[in-house]
């Protein structure tokens, strides 16, 4: 019989930053998420100069997050398996290698893409590892600030990954960003290494393979009352969100601006992200940021609807940044996963989640870039705001329309 937990209560950022352990984990990921975007950027455009193709600079993200789907599945078994610490450094110095070997010269589009996909399957695993450890590492009220400092990170790094990564590009030339996104990678994992205490695996001795423990455990995820339809809402929204960022580069094209530009255009959107989380926490209460998550995704269609007139590139980057704003609609999910999901299954939740969030971006990159093979960049954008729109409005997950008392 499953318990009732008590309602999370709200808490603040310096709870979170007061834990050591808790600083290092999060400069670890804006160390990793800096290395990792700064790499992607390159790819991009190291694909589509090479192509000339929209399609194929798409699947460079794509590629991307499909190994989620594999890893998420197949391997999430791996996070009580194995000791967090060890599972976050491996997480870490595999895609540095990995990254130093794309950088080699002559490497086909086949083969960056292959290596690629390589690259990202730790991250469900050491995404899931986060979630749980932050819930350990903090107290109650302190875990909703403190994965809500983790998405702020994420965003901001993917900010400067990519407008750092688009002036190394400019300087360095592609192969060059992706040694510097090695080293950097390489230090987040030194980091993990020196500052986090080790801890045991979660899990006993495994009595069944990874395979089937990491299925069984997606179908106790997917049995919890309520869940499954919350999970879907947060994973759909994002797949039309991400649309303009799959067009980054040849958007930017259309308008005659550098390759270069694409590292503006792709900040744009996390910056927004970013200041939308900020906001959410200080502004929203608690016991409303579950009906204010549907209005908040709608709202953050309404900007891309701007792109039916091709807007230039200040005017593109303004609308992009509006809708990350509206991203504070996340907040609701860390709400619902603490009020309804047992503790001993909470690694296993953000893994599934994670995986299941960025195959939808990635499937949402793909069709993108298949429909930008047939519509001007500018029009496929709109198409994704009047999707994203229709989502929102006819899509009411129940665990996100039922009344809250205030806490």
């Amino acid at each position: 019989m499953t318990t009732l937990k008590p309602p999370p209560v709200q808490g603040r950022y310096r709870q979170a930053l007061a834990v050591a352990e808790f600083r290092a984990l999060l400069t670890a990921l804006i160390l990793s998420m800096l290395g990792q975007n700064g790499m992607l950027l390159a790819i991009n455009v190291l694909i589509y100069t090479g192509s000339g193709s929209p399609l194929l600079s798409a699947l460079a993200f794509t590629v991307s997050f499909l190994p989620h789907l594999f890893a998420g599945s197949l391997l999430s078994g791996l996070i009580d398996r194995l000791p967090q610490r060890r599972l976050l450094v491996a997480g870490d110095l595999l895609p540095a290698g990995l990254v130093t070997i794309m950088a080699l010269p002559g490497m086909p589009a086949w083969a960056l893409l292959a290596t690629l996909f390589c690259v990202n399957l730790p991250v469900p695993l050491t995404m899931g590892v986060r979630g749980a450890l932050v819930a350990e590492l903090l107290p109650r009220e302190g875990v909703i600030a403190g994965r809500s400092l983790l998405r702020v990170a994420a965003h901001t790094s993917q900010i400067a990954g990519f407008a750092v990564g688009g002036a190394l590009v400019a300087a360095l030339a592609p192969r060059g960003t992706l040694l510097g996104s090695a080293a950097v990678l390489g230090c987040s994992a030194l980091l993990l290494r020196r500052r986090l205490r080790h801890r045991p695996r979660r899990g006993g001795r495994p009595s069944v393979s990874l395979a089937r423990d990491s299925l069984r455990g997606a179908r106790e995820v997917f049995s919890i009352p309520g869940l499954p339809g919350v999970l879907l809402f947060f994973w759909l929204v994002p797949f039309f969100v991400v649309w303009p960022e799959g067009l980054g580069t040849p958007y930017v094209e259309t308008l005659g601006r550098p390759p270069a530009d694409t590292g503006w255009w792709l900040a744009a959107l996390p910056a927004g992200t970013a200041v939308g989380e900020l906001a959410g926490v200080w502004l929203i209460a608690p016991h409303r940021r579950r009906s204010a998550a549907r209005l908040l995704a709608a709202a953050g269609s309404v900007p891309l609807l701007g792109f039916a007139v091709r807007p230039d590139l200040p005017v593109a980057l303004v609308l992009l940044m509006i809708t990350g704003l509206c991203s504070a609609y996340t907040l609701a999910m860390d709400h619902v996963l603490l009020d309804i999901v047992p503790e001993r299954l909470l690694g296993r939740v953000y893994g599934v989640n994670t995986a299941g969030l960025v195959v939808t971006q990635g499937l949402g990159f793909a069709a993108a870039g298949a429909l930008a093979e047939a519509l001007a960049p500018h029009l496929v954008i709109a198409c994704a705001a009047v999707s994203g729109l229709t989502l929102t409005l006819l899509f009411r997950p129940a665990e996100l329309t039922r009344k809250e008392t205030r806490r």
